[in-house]
């Protein structure tokens, strides 16, 4: 024997039936198979797909069940408010005083309804205290869409020191109803109206008085 000792392995060697411990542990025959270097290889990208897949089935389904959930008949809409669709307009006088110390007058006015359901005039007033006033035809009285009510509008003077003198712009107070609500509406009924109500309240009053 000489004086040299065992040979050392050198780096990478191993012995006989030792795995590489870079290589992938086996499991049997298929471990090696072309199918099975291909899985290693992409098994991320499988299992993405996989999960995604599975994802749109799902979801799929859910469709398809809330599908068959009956859906909620929408909500007709409101009718509209009576003031909005209803008109008063002055049309002329009927009945203006013949004579100083007459103290009733008439004139005539117009109920139209635009649209929607029926409107109900329950009740007509004025502003001014040294007046009162009665319609015909009477409250309440209703007008349907699309037509218009002629209302004979007729004012009792009850005192000329509370009557104005010059009727800048008087307007009629209307309580309106239909299905959606009930409302209190000023309408103001324009130049025409102030003059001949201002002439008529000066020939009631005795030109003078007011």
């Amino acid at each position: 024997m000489s004086g040299v000792g065992p040979l050392e392995p050198g780096e990478g060697t191993r012995a006989w039936g030792t795995p590489d411990p870079d290589d992938p542990p086996r499991t049997g025959g298929l471990a090696h198979t072309p199918l099975a270097r291909l899985y290693r290889r992409h098994r991320r990208a499988v299992l993405t797909a996989l999960t995604f897949a599975l994802l749109l089935a799902g979801g799929g389904y859910l469709f398809a069940t809330r599908q068959d959930v009956p859906q909620p008949r929408p909500q007709p809409p409101a009718p509209p408010y009576p003031s909005l669709v209803t008109d008063v307009s002055y049309l002329d006088a009927v009945a203006a005083p013949g004579h100083a110390g007459t103290r009733t007058f008439s004139f005539a006015v117009l109920v139209s309804v635009q649209s929607g359901p029926p409107v109900t005039v329950t009740g007509i007033t004025q502003p001014y205290a040294g007046l009162s006033l009665t319609s015909e035809p009477r409250t309440p009285f209703r007008t349907r869409a699309g037509s218009a009510h002629k209302v004979v509008i007729t004012m009792h003077v009850k005192e000329c020191g509370k009557v104005p003198g010059n009727a800048g712009l008087p307007f009629l107070d209307v309580t309106l109803r239909n299905k959606r609500a009930i409302q209190v509406h000023s309408f103001i009924l324009g130049p025409r109206y102030a003059q001949s109500l201002s002439q008529a309240l000066q020939v009631a009053c005795g030109n003078g008085s007011l």
